[in-house]
């Protein structure tokens, strides 16, 4: 890696003919950051819309070993865009121009810096789905979605951000404009390029362009709450419900400090005494939704609810979702510092995870809450702190460490949806094992062999540690 010079900045102005080269301190400082933790000063920032710019940035990169970092409006929680080692970051929200629907191949073509929630707009007008639904969606681009193969609560049943893109418009590490996949939904030609680089965080090119597969929306939908004394029963029901071939659109889970902190946020009815509820969203056609909302109401019953509440008309279900979506902003008013993660087990395990969080809460004595996607095993523990505090930090790294530590060992992951980045490196070879960490590491070096592309990703450098203080 090369610091950058006064040449440098001249050569990189030469090749910027139709955006912005930023270089003032105030401007790079604006980019040092993202959702999580750590300020990195990049040396330059660029915004261009022109790829064939961003092409002969990266081959000129490459040539004099600068880094290159992705960014897109940077809500990212583990670290993606942070550019730790200097260099150039590429801001692609500016390229938000494209985005086009064709109802006839049931596909979306858009550039990267199209906002998420734009595609779901887009698509419902044509009466069409785009399922990933990350709860970022409204300020979310795109290109950082496939960065780190985002989810959201309708991943249980429709999956996340790769099992919906299906072509690609690249940038190489080398400087080369190369296309992957393509308009059709069956593509078994050669190596799957397109899913080696959704969710590789930026480290292996700079997406351009995406075809996005779209389905045809569902003629309805019912929500349900169900009110539970105990989180472990809460996380029986999840089981129980996925194991009687019930599959419902969204199935969230929020214990009682989510609960509590949303009441206080913003008064919406919700049990402050319950120690959980389950949020269910069921699809499909009206006649059967009838028949799975008394089913799934029925299993809940049986392993403890002690309440079910079914929203009669659309403005009770949005009032019930808002209060998912209310969590991230409620629990920050408790203390200023949120430490978000991930860690996903088999829907099995939930129970278990539960009582580990549990015990891992009261262990090191942290403000943990825990709420998300918990039909496919995603929970979201928060651990609300204050960074200035460093002997609570400290406790919360520890806490932190054994979250991952304890998904791994119930046959789970370090992460669902948020990605590795700079957060999870330390941990990676605990999940994937030495060998395994090193055929990853062997495809980064192939692809990427002067590790100019979005460098400190992913990969533990030696002897690094979660640092959160």
């Amino acid at each position: 890696m090369k610091a950058m010079t006064s040449a440098h900045i001249e050569e990189i102005m030469s090749i910027v003919k139709t955006g912005r080269v930023l270089t003032d301190e105030s401007d790079r400082f604006s980019y040092s950051f993202d959702g999580s933790f750590g300020t990195y000063l990049p040396d330059a920032v660029i915004q261009t819309k022109s790829v064939e710019e961003l092409a002969a940035l990266v081959k000129f990169a490459n040539r004099e070993r600068i880094p290159v970092y992705p960014r897109g409006q940077s809500t990212c929680l583990s670290g993606g865009p942070l550019p730790v080692k200097g260099g150039m970051v590429f801001d692609l929200s500016v390229m938000n121009d494209l985005l086009e629907i064709s109802e006839e191949d049931l596909v979306a073509i858009v550039s990267p810096g199209v906002l998420t929630a734009d595609i779901h707009k887009a698509a419902e007008k044509k009466g069409l789905l785009y399922p990933p639904d990350p709860n970022s969606s409204h300020v979310s681009t795109i290109g950082g979605n496939m960065a780190e193969n985002s989810g959201g609560p309708r991943g249980l049943k429709y999956g996340v951000t790769k099992d919906y893109v299906i072509g690609l418009e690249l940038i190489t590490p080398e400087g080369d404009i190369i296309k992957t996949g393509g308009r059709t939904v069956k593509n078994v030609t050669g190596y799957d390029l397109t899913k080696l680089i959704v969710g590789s965080e930026g480290t292996l090119g700079i997406i351009t362009k995406a075809v996005l597969r779209l389905l045809p929306k569902p003629p309805a939908s019912e929500t349900v709450m169900a009110v539970f004394d105990s989180l472990i029963d809460a996380g029986s029901a999840i089981s129980k419900i996925l194991s009687a071939g019930i599959l419902p659109a969204k199935m969230e889970l929020m214990d009682q400090a989510s609960i509590v902190a949303v009441e206080n946020y913003e008064p919406l009815g919700l049990p402050v005494d319950a120690a959980a509820i389950i949020l269910l969203e069921l699809d499909g056609h009206p006649a059967a939704l009838k028949d799975e909302v008394k089913q799934a109401a029925d299993l809940c019953k049986s392993v403890g609810a002690r309440d079910i509440r079914i929203p009669q008309n659309v403005a009770e279900k949005a009032e019930v979702w808002k209060a998912r979506k209310l969590v991230s902003p409620a629990i920050v008013r408790i203390k200023p510092t949120k430490i978000s993660e991930d860690a996903t087990v088999p829907r099995s395990k939930i129970p278990q995870m539960c009582a580990r969080l549990q015990q891992i809460r009261d262990k090191y004595n942290v403000h943990l809450v825990v709420f998300g996607h918990a039909g496919d095993g995603n929970l979201h523990p928060n651990i609300i702190c204050d960074k200035s505090d460093k002997e609570e930090m400290q406790r919360v790294e520890q806490a932190v460490a054994e979250i991952f530590t304890a998904a791994v060992e119930l046959g789970g992951t370090l992460s669902g949806e948020h990605g590795i980045g700079t957060m999870k490196a330390p941990f990676m070879e605990m999940e994937l094992g030495a060998i395994g960490l090193d055929m990853m590491k062997r495809i980064k070096e192939v692809w990427d062999p002067n590790n100019i592309m979005n460098p400190g990703k992913i990969f533990p450098e030696p002897g690094q540690k979660l640092e959160l203080s």
